[in-house]
């Protein structure tokens, strides 16, 4: 059987792999789990390359895994969003912010086709050669080359607008969350940007704006709408690193209900929220450990 010590030293970046794949935290579990199983199967000593070898892997079972998710999704009821990963405080002894994980532009992923995002992802975030890359989407060097570069180009058109810097993102945040507990509407306006973005992912078991809402005095009221369905008395509120970056998650203690915001921010004012509120894809979080 091959080595367990090769397969953990490669757990932790073949999660983020799989994670920035598929953006859903349950597939990237269950890919690792899969990578696991086919690794233990291998005779002791047959790979040269641990670490090349359980990323072509995970890579091919998250390409596949993307081509049976794009059929769900276009099913899917309202936007999609990715499920968040969140995390109590952050690190906070990093000054910026990881991109590449960033709610914002997973988003942004999903309107690359499998074979887009994978070669992106693994070149641009990974730094994987393309030969490898060839063997996962099953296409030549130069015509993975290509995918990544239209996938670069669009990336770079479409991504958000947003600031790296974790100080300048946390204080609008925060002037985000104290407008919104103390009803004040002009200091909603003020932290949001005109063009603001907010989307909504409800999945159609939760309430929830089935189109982007845009510009910040719509914005502002529906997020003043949102706090208000939310009891003072049994609510929490916990500031939380959603994808490597200052959000807010706010729970009931009674009935369980959380909403879980992440955030873009750009010259010191909120470009897009993002708001997941379908259970399915809060499962995974530890409510009480935040």
């Amino acid at each position: 059987m091959a080595e367990l010590t090769d397969f953990e030293q490669q757990r932790d970046r073949l999660w983020a792999v799989a994670y920035r794949i598929t953006g859903s935290v349950a597939d990237a579990d269950d890919a690792v789990q899969e990578t696991w199983l086919r690794w233990q199967a291998l005779p002791a000593d047959e790979v040269a390359d641990p670490r090349a070898y359980l990323t072509t892997v995970i890579s091919r079972i998250c390409y596949d895994l993307l081509g049976s998710a794009r059929v769900r999704r276009e099913a899917y009821v309202g936007p999609w969003l990715p499920e968040p990963v969140v995390a109590a405080g952050g690190p906070e002894d990093r000054v910026t912010l990881d991109e590449s994980v960033g709610l914002a532009l997973l988003t942004v992923l999903e309107r690359l086709t499998p074979a887009e995002r994978t070669a992106f992802i693994l070149h641009d975030v990974f730094s994987v050669p393309f030969p490898e890359i060839a063997e996962v989407v099953g296409r030549s060097s130069g015509s993975v080359r290509q995918l990544a570069s239209r996938a670069r180009k669009r990336v770079r058109e479409e991504a958000p607008r947003r600031s790296v810097d974790r100080g300048e993102h946390r204080r609008a945040v925060d002037a985000f969350l104290q407008a919104v507990l103390g009803g004040d509407m002009e200091g909603l306006l003020e932290i949001l940007d005109p063009e603001v973005v907010w989307r909504s992912d409800g999945g159609g078991k939760v309430a929830a704006a089935r189109v982007p809402v845009v510009g910040n005095e719509k914005v502002a009221r529906f997020a003043q709408r949102l706090a208000r369905g939310f009891d003072p008395a049994t609510m929490v509120v916990h500031r939380c690193a959603v994808n490597d970056a200052p959000g807010l998650v706010i729970a009931d203690r009674t009935d369980g209900q959380a909403v879980v915001f992440a955030f873009s921010v750009h010259q010191g004012l909120i470009t897009e929220i993002d708001v997941i509120v379908n259970p399915d894809k809060l499962r995974h979080l530890d409510l009480p450990s935040l």
